[in-house]
C-alpha cells in the first residue's frame, strides 16, 4: 500500500513526477496483489494524462488505461492459476476419461498416464483417439493406454461401451466425465432415439454410462467419480417437459440446463452411494480455451476465442481439478460436492442444484429414458 500512496502523491502534484513514470507503474502491476489497485493506478494515470494532453492525447491516454487494464488483469489471472501439487502415484489403477481426444480431457488422460495408470480413453472418434492415444504414450512413456469408442449422444453406444468395459476389465479406479456438446452447429439435432445431442452428450449419456459402470467401480472401491459441469449452471432451469427439446429450443439454453443436471445427478449419485466407497464430486474447470466452441457460427466463434486465448486458462491448466479430485488423498471421503479448483465452492452453484426433490425426480425420469429401468 505504501507505492500506491507515494504514486497518488505523485500524481497530484505534475512538477514532482519523474521523468519516467511508466516503468514505476509497469513494476506495481507485477509486484501488485491485487487488480483492483491496477485499475485505481490506472484511474490515476488517466487523470494526470488528461491534465497533460488535450485533444487527441486523451484517446491517447484513454487507450494506454485499456491496455494497461488489461496486461494487469492478464497477470493477476496467470499468477492466480490453481495446480494439483499431488504425487500419487496411480499404478495398478483403472481410470476411463471421456473426450479424451482433447482439451481438457486429453491432459487429463495424460497426467494419469503420466502417474502410470492404466488409461482408457472414451472418444467417438476413432481415428482423432488414436493419434491422441500415440501421443500420450509418447509423453508419458506409459504404453498401457486404450481406445474405446462411444457417442454418449446415442444410448446404445454408451451401453455397448459399458457392456465392452465390464466384460474385459477387472477394475475400474477412477471415471471422468469429461466429454461435451456446445453446440452441433445446427439449430436443433434429435437422435434416432430421441434425444436433443446437447441435453444427451452433456447428461443423458454421462449419466446412463456411470450408472452402467457402478457395479465395476463398487467392486473396486475406494474409487471416484468426477462430473465436469461448468459455472453457467447459475443459469440452468429443469423443464421435465422439455427435457429433449420438445416444446423449445436455444442451444445456449441447452447447455445451461444440461450443466444444471450435471449438479443434480452428482448430489443424488453421491447420496445413494453412501457407504459404498464410491465418491462423486462435480467441478467447474474454469473458462477454460477449449475446442468446444468449433461448431459455434463464425462471427461469433472469432471475437469469443480471442478473449478465452487472452484471458482463459489452457486446457491443461482447466485438467488440474479434475485430476485433483481424482488424486488427491484431501478428498478422499469427500462425496457430493462442487468444486472450483481444489476448492468447495457450493455458493457458486444454482440454488436448484442442492433441491433434493428435483434431483430425485430428474433421476427417475432420465432412469425411464436412457432404458435404466429396464437392466
Amino acid at each position: 500500500m505504501f507505492l500506491i500512496e507515494e504514486w497518488r502523491a505523485k500524481l497530484s502534484n505534475r512538477s514532482k513526477l519523474t521523468t519516467k513514470p511508466r516503468y514505476q507503474f509497469l513494476t506495481l502491476i507485477r509486484n501488485s496483489e491485487y487488480p483492483i489497485i491496477c485499475l485505481f493506478c490506472c484511474l490515476q494515470i488517466y487523470l494526470h494524462m488528461k491534465m497533460v494532453f488535450w485533444g487527441p492525447g486523451q484517446l491517447f491516454a484513454i487507450f494506454l488505461v485499456l491496455i494497461v487494464v488489461l496486461v494487469s488483469l492478464w497477470i493477476y489471472f496467470r499468477q492466480s492459476i490453481f495446480r494439483c501439487d499431488s504425487k500419487a502415484d496411480l499404478k495398478g489403477k483403472t481410470v476411463i476419461v471421456t473426450g479424451a481426444n482433447c482439451g481438457i480431457g486429453f491432459y487429463t488422460a495424460l497426467d494419469f498416464a503420466k502417474r502410470n495408470a492404466r488409461v482408457i480413453l472414451a472418444c467417438r472418434d476413432k481415428i482423432k483417439a488414436e493419434k491422441a492415444r500415440q501421443e500420450i504414450i509418447s509423453l508419458s512413456q506409459n504404453s498401457n493406454v486404450l481406445v474405446g469408442l462411444v457417442d454418449l449422444c446415442y444410448m446404445k453406444s454408451v451401453k455397448d461401451f459399458a457392456d465392452k468395459i465390464n466384460s474385459e476389465e477387472s477394475r475400474l479406479d477412477v471415471l471422468v466425465n469429461n466429454a461435451g456438446v456446445v453446440s452441433t452447429g445446427k439449430p436443433k439435432e434429435i437422435t434416432d432415439e430421441g434425444f436433443e445431442t446437447i441435453f444427451a452428450g452433456n447428461y443423458f449419456g454421462p449419466f446412463l454410462l456411470t450408472n452402467l459402470l457402478l457395479d465395476l467401480m463398487k467392486k473396486s472401491a475406494p474409487s471416484r467419480i468426477i462430473n465436469v459441469s461448468s459455472v453457467v449452471n447459475k443459469f440452468g432451469t429443469i423443464d421435465f417437459d422439455n427435457l429433449n427439446a420438445e416444446k423449445s429450443f436455444q442451444f445456449q439454453k441447452r447447455y445451461f440446463d444440461s450443466k444444471l443436471a450435471q449438479i443434480l445427478f452428482t448430489r443424488e449419485l453421491a447420496r445413494r452411494l453412501e457407504g459404498t466407497g464410491v465418491t462423486a464430486n462435480v467441478l467447474h474447470p474454469g473458462s477454460v480455451a477449449s475446442k468446444l466452441l468449433r461448431n459455434l457460427f463464425i462471427l461469433l466463434r472469432i471475437p469469443i476465442e480471442f478473449f478465452i486465448k487472452l484471458f482463459c486458462k489452457t486446457a491443461e491448466e482447466g485438467a488440474q481439478t479434475s485430476i485433483y479430485l481424482a488424486v488427491s488423498e484431501e478428498v478422499t471421503d469427500i462425496s457430493g460436492k462442487y468444486f472450483v479448483d481444489s476448492d468447495i465452492k457450493e455458493s457458486e452453484t444454482n440454488p436448484l442444484s442442492r433441491d433434493k426433490d428435483i434431483a430425485k425426480q430428474l433421476w427417475d425420469i432420465s432412469e425411464s429414458l436412457t432404458g435404466l429401468k429396464d437392466k
